[in-house]
């Protein structure tokens, strides 16, 4: 069965899916509990975002504030809590099973910032802030997940949780340069998770599918020279003749989520010179791998007639590349159900998809359950006015408590 038509099945079973019983969140003691907890330590829950948002975490670059979160994790409770060289950072509650039949279930929060947030950060003029329902500041968006899931586990420990299963908690590195730390995180855990939870929001969207993402860098090579030399041959005609056939190439409906971008375009050094070398990125997802591998298709035919036009020499090089899918049972299994049932008890329908993108496809690409809580959490990401949504983190930090709370038991 083709993707676009297993997604059509999907969302006829979607719309049969209130026939299926839903399961109870947790006991209602619980819950009320787990929520109470969370609300009664809003300021300390924002001051955790604060501290974080004010570290500068740019892919690559995420050591200090790994070992902040690494800091708070020991500090409320977490076991084994390690920082890996990454850094990816981990803690637990330990399950009461014993090893041999304890599993685990993984909740997942991003510790680095898109580039430019680093920026911003330098030319802020004062630290991130609490004013109102906000955290105001360059850093503060993405950490809020972070900050949820640090609130989540602390509610969990002071509730008196005693699951049988691992509770396992991690901010994870490099996610907007090629998912490498859940990579990491995921050859770590595959073995003994059940599931993965990619916490992105406060769960109005839901996703237990994934797209397909493939990166490429497009190294491109002609004759370099100073500008007395002459115009032509010059890398830059060859790379700008490419990039406006590549970004013109017909794509095929919305339904198959396949579209090709170009974000990147590196060239040169000085104004009196011509480059012998440049590159260009190339961004291609679909949910169906045929999609992808046609779209690499044309970039290639592209590239073979610009060289042909123009003498460049073009070379286009794997930056990454994971692998998007489904997993039968998905959308009716304790996972989902739960999640669907945790929204709606905190006031939330949630839109269910099945193409995620982002750390859950790592897993969903390795064969292992894995969902997306989407959402809201603030605004402005990465522009000098970022903001996160106070309320919506701390019904973040409710979901994964309570999701958690039902996960570790059988």
């Amino acid at each position: 069965m083709s993707a676009i038509s297993a997604f059509r099945v999907l969302c006829a079973c979607l719309l049969a899916l209130p026939c299926v019983a839903p399961l109870p969140a947790q006991p209602p003691a619980l819950a009320t509990r787990l929520d109470q907890f969370v609300d009664a330590h809003r300021d300390s829950i924002v001051g955790d975002l604060v501290r974080l948002a004010a570290i500068r975490s740019p892919s690559g670059e995420e050591t200090e504030r790994a070992q902040a979160v690494a800091s708070r994790m020991r500090a409320i409770g977490l076991v084994d809590v390690t920082v890996d060289r990454l850094p990816n950072v981990t803690g637990r509650i330990r399950g009461s099973l014993p090893d041999a039949s304890r599993r685990a279930i993984v909740f997942v929060a991003t510790l680095d910032d898109l580039a430019p947030v680093a920026q911003h950060q330098r030319n802020a003029a004062r630290p991130p802030y609490a004013e109102g329902n906000r955290v105001i500041g360059p850093g503060s968006n993405t950490s809020s997940t972070t900050a949820a899931v640090l609130g989540a586990a602390r509610a969990l420990i002071a509730a008196g949780v005693r699951p049988q299963h691992d509770l396992v908690f991690a901010a994870v590195a490099q996610e907007e340069t090629g998912l490498l730390g859940m990579k990491a995180l995921y050859a770590d855990w595959k073995s003994r998770a059940d599931a993965f939870v990619d916490v992105l929001g406060d769960g109005r969207s839901l996703t237990y599918g994934a797209i397909g993402i493939h990166w490429w860098r497009v190294w491109a090579y002609q004759q370099g020279g100073h500008t007395l030399t002459g115009g032509l041959p010059n890398v830059n005609q060859g790379i700008a003749r490419a990039v406006d056939r590549i970004l013109a190439i017909p794509q095929p409906p919305a339904g198959t989520r396949s579209v090709l971008n170009i974000s990147m375009i590196r060239s040169g050094d000085v104004v009196n010179r011509k480059p012998d070398s440049a590159w260009f990125s190339v961004d291609i997802r679909a949910l169906e791998a045929p999609a992808i591998a046609n779209n690499e298709a044309a970039v290639r035919a592209v590239l073979d007639s610009v060289s042909r036009e123009t003498g460049t020499r073009f070379d286009m090089r794997v930056l990454q590349q994971t692998g998007g899918g489904q997993i039968a049972g998905a959308d009716t299994s304790k996972l989902v159900r739960s999640s669907i049932a945790i929204a709606k008890a905190l006031g939330i329908t949630p839109q269910l998809g099945i193409a995620g993108s982002s750390n859950l496809n790592v897993a969903i690409a390795g064969g292992t359950l894995a969902i997306g809580m989407g959402g809201e959490r603030g605004g402005a990401r990465a522009e000098p006015g970022e903001f996160a949504d106070i309320p919506s983190m701390l019904r973040s930090a409710k979901f994964v408590a309570r999701l958690a709370a039902v996960l570790g038991m059988p």
